[in-house]
């Protein structure tokens, strides 16, 4: 095979890709409506990270009521943590869901991670100070996963619903990040 063919050949291999393209739409390469915003990839960075810790840190009440009855060697009935963490979920919700509060599903997967990262740093400072000994994930860090994991199911949880309340109220993703 000569030179003259082997061009010849490279003529027709560049014609076919040529004609393979004739029946699409012509549209510009680059443009704001194509190609999406960087902004909106980015989720983690507009999520309202005061409101996340103040949810978590408000969870903390669950936790304390136990160390109360601890200190006063009082046992309640099982159904107070059920309540407790009832009351929490519809406040959370409602603090959410009511508000337009963008990406409500990871707020409150986050303030469900922050209420166990901070149940966790509670369980560490306290535990020795009232028992003695170190006690909780801390003493047992095996343990920390299964708390963060319960806590992260949680979150999804209570933001489904959250979510389901905005959409109710007939808020959409883009007015919740528009009134920022």
């Amino acid at each position: 095979m000569g030179l003259e063919a082997t061009f010849s050949v490279t003529y027709r291999r560049i014609a076919d890709e040529m004609r393979s393209d004739s029946g699409r739409e012509s549209r510009p390469m680059c443009g704001r409506v194509q190609v999406p915003s960087v902004e909106g990839m980015n989720k983690i960075k507009s999520l309202k990270w005061p409101l996340i810790l103040g949810l978590g840190a408000l969870a903390l009440v669950r936790p304390l009521v136990s160390i109360v009855e601890y200190l006063l060697d009082v046992t309640d009935p099982p159904a107070v943590p059920i309540v407790i963490t009832l009351i929490l979920s519809a406040i959370w919700i409602a603090v959410v869901g009511l508000s337009k509060t963008p990406h409500p599903v990871l707020t409150l997967l986050f303030t469900g991670l922050a209420y166990g990262v901070l149940s966790i740093l509670l369980s560490g400072i306290l535990s020795p100070i009232l028992t003695g000994e170190l006690q909780g994930p801390l003493a047992m860090p095996i343990a920390i996963i299964p708390v963060l994991i319960t806590n992260a199911v949680w979150g999804l949880a209570t933001g489904g619903l959250a979510l389901l309340v905005q959409r109710l109220r007939g808020i959409r993703a883009r007015d919740a990040v528009e009134t920022r």
